[in-house]
C-alpha cells in the first residue's frame, strides 16, 4: 500500500434541514447514506431497542452523490439524518442549507481539529486516509515491483494497472485529486495527463472500483492491481476473508 499525501477524511452525521420530508411515520428514523454503508442486524436491533424508533436505511449512490441529491432536496430532504459527508464535501452541503444545526452531548470527546463547522451541521464520526492500495499477489506472481508513489503511476511498465474514481461523485476520488494538487501544484493538470496517457480508468464509484475493476478484492475478477481506496482496506480484507457475502467494509 503507498500512501498518497495523507488527505484526511472525515465521515460525519447531521440531520436534515427543516422541511416535509423524512419518514411518514411517528417511529420511524430514515438515515440516508452511501452504498458501502453496511450496519449488522445486531446493531439496528440495538439502536432501535434503546431509541424506541424503527430504521430504515436509504443508500443513494456513492458520497458525491448522495451529497448532490441532498441539495437538490433540500428543503424537503429524503430523510431525517445524513451519514458520509467528508471533509472535502462539507463546505458544499453546508451552503446548500442541507442540515440543521445539532451540538452532539459527546462532542467534548472529538479533536477539536476535525470540528470544522462552528455551526455544528455535521458531527465528526470517523477519519482515515485515501492510499494507492496495490494487490501484492499479482505483483508477487509476475516478479514485478509494486509502485512507490505518485509518480510511478505514470511510468510505462504501471500502464493500464490503475483505477480511480470519478471525483464529482467520490470521495476517496476526489481526495486523490486533491492529493494530486498538494503535491505537483500548478503541475497537477500535467499529472492527470500524464494517468490518462498511461491508461489509468476512472469509474463513478468506490464499489465499482473496489470490488469489480480491483484485482486485489476478496472475490473480485478485475483486472486493475492498483486502486484509489483506504488505509483500512487492507485490513478489512484480511478481517473478512473467507465471508462469501460484502456486508464488510473497508
Amino acid at each position: 500500500m503507498t500512501r498518497t499525501a495523507l488527505c484526511v477524511v472525515v465521515a460525519t452525521a447531521a440531520l436534515a434541514a427543516a422541511g416535509c420530508g423524512g419518514s411518514d411515520q411517528p417511529n420511524d428514523v430514515v438515515l440516508v447514506t452511501h452504498d458501502s454503508f453496511a450496519i449488522s442486524p445486531a446493531v439496528k436491533t440495538a439502536f432501535e431497542e434503546e431509541s424506541g424508533l424503527e430504521l430504515k436505511i436509504l443508500k443513494a449512490g456513492d458520497a458525491g452523490e448522495l451529497v448532490t441529491r441532498a441539495l437538490l432536496a433540500a428543503g424537503k430532504p429524503e430523510g431525517d439524518v445524513l451519514f458520509g459527508v467528508d471533509n472535502n464535501l462539507l463546505a458544499r452541503a453546508d451552503a446548500g442549507d442541507v442540515f440543521e444545526p445539532y451540538t452532539s452531548p459527546e462532542l467534548s470527546s472529538v479533536d477539536p481539529e476535525l470540528v470544522l463547522d462552528p455551526e455544528h451541521r455535521a458531527t465528526p464520526i470517523d477519519r482515515g486516509d485515501v492510499c494507492l492500495n496495490y494487490d501484492k499477489a499479482w505483483y508477487a506472481d509476475r516478479g514485478r515491483a509494486p509502485p512507490r508513489n505518485l509518480v510511478d503511476v505514470t511510468l510505462p511498465r504501471y500502464r493500464d494497472q490503475l483505477v480511480v474514481e470519478n471525483p464529482a461523485t467520490s470521495t476517496p476520488g476526489l481526495a486523490f485529486m486533491l492529493a494530486s494538487i498538494a503535491d505537483f501544484g500548478e503541475k497537477w493538470q500535467g499529472y492527470w495527463r500524464k494517468l490518462k496517457a498511461n491508461g489509468v480508468l476512472a469509474v463513478d464509484g468506490w464499489e465499482d472500483a473496489y470490488y469489480t475493476r480491483f484485482s486485489g478484492a476478496a472475490g473480485s475478477k478485475g483486472n486493475r492491481p492498483i486502486v484509489v481506496s483506504y488505509a483500512s482496506s487492507p485490513l478489512a480484507e484480511v478481517r473478512c476473508s473467507g465471508r462469501r457475502t460484502r456486508p464488510c467494509r473497508s
